[in-house]
């Protein structure tokens, strides 16, 4: 029996985690004598410090975006200053008790944090267990172990590159694997162009963004839409509460295989562009657009995807609708998008899935030689 340890950060649903269970459900169903086990390494090491943290980090985003991406620039520049020496010391030390409890054959970092305090560890010699880090925004931040990680899923070809040049790890170590999605999101080839759009709008899994604003300015009569509210309970029932027949909210969706249903009725999304949405959406060769983003991790996601021309922005100066109108039914720019899609998408070497499968196979084959 192997055993697989996947570390997230925080209990509440984000896209660390969706792609920790999207590897999860491919490794269980190919792998029977394989075990695998998500654990949040905060709440591991305090229960109460995760939910405050968590709570904490929600009101700030929410009540103060502008000092919240001041901090997070500075805090990933100085992460590494002495200063937090002695909250990593700590950490280490959970870690490690961590590891000697569960005994994993590997461990898969799908935040920064954990890979952080595992990259030290391996550092000084402190253990051995192979790591890999799976990526799950379009940038690396510097918190992210480097050079200590045996293997590195990152997003796209510049990731790569930064990675053997600036940190000088070995390209066999990294793989260009996109951010992983759950398998049962199915990817299409080309998608059916109708006069009539229906446009999906998600707000992140806490319903966040300017999602009200946006839906009491959407008058464009060819226009429906679906509303992905998330847990926010307030926003779904006030959109119900409108008895708009072009309008439909949704709570929380946790099944991928109702995600992928949704997909395939619409021709278009409004999101924020947060790392595992978007690869979900680039699969299924969706136009993306945006009109509001959190500060720090969507924001640098922002800059990447509006550089490589994969996500539409909406400004404020004109009607939402308008907008979006004018953009998919531009059937010349609708062809453009495609090929920058597709050219996204052959960047990419395997899926993190086929290369987890390639390293697993490899070790078990290699234990049954002995």
């Amino acid at each position: 029996m192997m055993n697989i340890l996947v570390l997230p950060l925080f209990q509440m649903p984000s896209g660390h985690h969706q792609v920790a269970d999207a590897i999860m459900y491919s490794l269980q169903h190919r792998f029977p004598n394989v075990s695998c086990e998500k654990l949040d390494f905060l709440s591991y090491c305090n229960e109460q410090v995760e939910r405050r943290v968590a709570d904490f980090y929600l009101r700030w985003i929410s009540l103060s975006p502008h000092s919240y991406e001041w901090m997070y620039r500075r805090w990933m520049k100085k992460f590494e200053q002495p200063a937090m020496e002695p909250w990593l010391l700590y950490f280490e030390k959970k870690m490690k008790r961590l590891l000697q409890e569960k005994k994993p054959d590997l461990v898969i970092c799908t935040h920064s944090f954990p890979s952080h305090v595992l990259q030290r560890l391996k550092q000084r010699g402190a253990i051995t267990v192979p790591v890999i880090n799976v990526y799950t925004d379009f940038f690396l931040s510097g918190i992210w172990g480097k050079t200590a990680i045996d293997y590195h899923f990152v997003p796209h070809k510049d990731a790569k590159r930064l990675l053997c040049t600036m940190f000088h790890v070995e390209p066999r170590r990294v793989i260009v694997t996109g951010i992983p999605i759950h398998e049962q999101i199915v990817p299409v080839q080309k998608r059916k162009r109708r006069k009539n759009k229906r446009i999906l709008v998600a707000g992140g899994n806490q319903g966040l963004g300017k999602i009200e604003q946006f839906l009491m300015n959407a008058t464009h009569t060819q226009l429906t839409y679906d509303v992905l509210c998330g847990k926010n309970e307030t926003l779904y029932h006030e959109i119900k509460s409108w008895n708009n027949p072009r309008i439909r909210p949704y709570r929380y969706i946790s099944d991928p295989a109702k995600m992928n249903e949704l997909y395939d009725k619409v021709d278009a999304i409004v999101t924020k562009p947060g790392g595992v949405t978007m690869s979900e959406v680039l699969a299924k060769r969706l136009p993306a657009f945006t009109l509001s983003y959190l500060p720090g991790q969507e924001q640098m996601n922002l800059h990447y995807l509006r550089k490589k021309g994969l996500i539409y922005f909406l400004n404020d100066n004109e009607p939402y609708d308008q907008q979006l109108m004018r953009v998919l039914t531009d059937n010349d720019e609708m062809d453009q998008l495609g090929k920058r899609i597709e050219q996204y998408w052959l960047e990419r070497e395997k899926t993190a899935q086929e290369a987890l499968s390639e390293w697993i196979e490899a070790r078990l084959h290699a234990v049954k030689k002995r």
